[in-house]
């Protein structure tokens, strides 16, 4: 008989102290269910405040666009860049890796806005003081029209020297994965199963006003899933650390230049699915890509 109420006590604690874990589980899980959507509220909210910020740049673009014809095409170019970089932020699901990415890139495009603008009303500047001095008095309108048409030259100069820009331009770029054959031979291949490292290639078109001379190049490589493929090599830039999937030293002078990038894989980052290039020249991003594994 005290056996069995000594049983009968155990499986009272035993059901006493299960019912216990039980209640703490569930408390637990609710907490990290709470939390996880929380984080995510708060990531997909980061994500809009960059939505609405590149909005608000492409916006002061129209309106420097629609009001300037200086510079025009520089400023059509740097819109151009921001309305691709809108579409991938609107593309991709938010995540803290994306989100610290596209802060650093705002921060690059607003320092490049800056910089434009203050050209554009630097030259806006000198053709209105132009103007007022012109219409001042006819006495010396002659002397006004001579400065006039010197001071159009110099504009005509800056406006030429600015749309050659000093920045790196490239075409051709390619991405694709490829096979490394022990002889050192590169097989282009798009089975994720197969392929060694992904391979950019492009072309640096000539340019007489760029800086010759020893140039960093980097690259990006994002798989489907938004997940950087190669060393992730984080380098220090002005805006901040730019983290990347490899990097060459290339000798530019001035001519074309025909560049390939090898960045090393990781299997378990190769999936099916579209993968994204880009290239940039220092801090600078200068081209964008697409290409397919299956």
């Amino acid at each position: 008989m005290m056996t069995e109420q000594k049983n009968n006590t155990a499986l009272k604690i035993l059901t006493g102290i299960l019912a216990v874990a039980l209640v703490a589980l569930g408390i637990y899980t609710i907490k990290f269910y709470n939390e996880e959507k929380e984080n995510k509220a708060i990531l997909q909210k980061e994500k809009a405040v960059i939505e609405d910020e590149l909005n608000d740049l492409i916006v002061k673009y129209d309106e420097a666009i629609a009001t300037n014809e200086v510079m025009d095409q520089d400023l059509v170019n740097a819109r151009e860049r921001i309305v691709v970089l809108l579409d991938s932020v609107k593309d991709s699901e938010a995540n803290l890796v994306l989100i610290s990415r596209y802060r650093r890139e705002i921060g690059t495009l607003k320092n490049e806005k800056d910089r434009l603008f203050k050209v554009v009303d630097s030259l806006s500047n000198q053709n209105r003081m132009l103007y007022s001095t012109i219409d001042s008095t006819q006495n010396v309108l002659a002397e006004r029209t001579r400065m006039a048409d010197s001071l159009s030259q110099t504009n005509q100069n800056l406006s030429t020297k600015v749309d050659k820009a000093a920045q790196l331009k490239i075409t051709s770029l390619l991405g694709e994965g490829v096979i490394v054959r022990n002889n050192g031979k590169l097989v282009t291949n798009d089975k994720t199963g197969r392929i060694d490292q992904i391979r950019t290639c492009f072309t640096i078109t000539e340019n007489a006003l760029a800086q010759a001379g020893e140039r960093d190049m980097y690259i990006q490589v994002y798989n489907p899933r938004n997940e950087l493929v190669g060393d992730e090599i984080a380098v220090q830039h002005g805006g901040g650390v730019m983290v990347y999937s490899a990097q060459s030293r290339i000798f530019y002078e001035n001519e074309e230049l025909d560049v390939c990038v090898l960045s090393k894989t990781k299997q378990e980052k190769l999936i099916e699915g579209t993968y994204k290039v880009y290239v940039y020249a220092g801090p600078e991003l200068i081209g964008t890509s697409s290409f397919n594994l299956r």
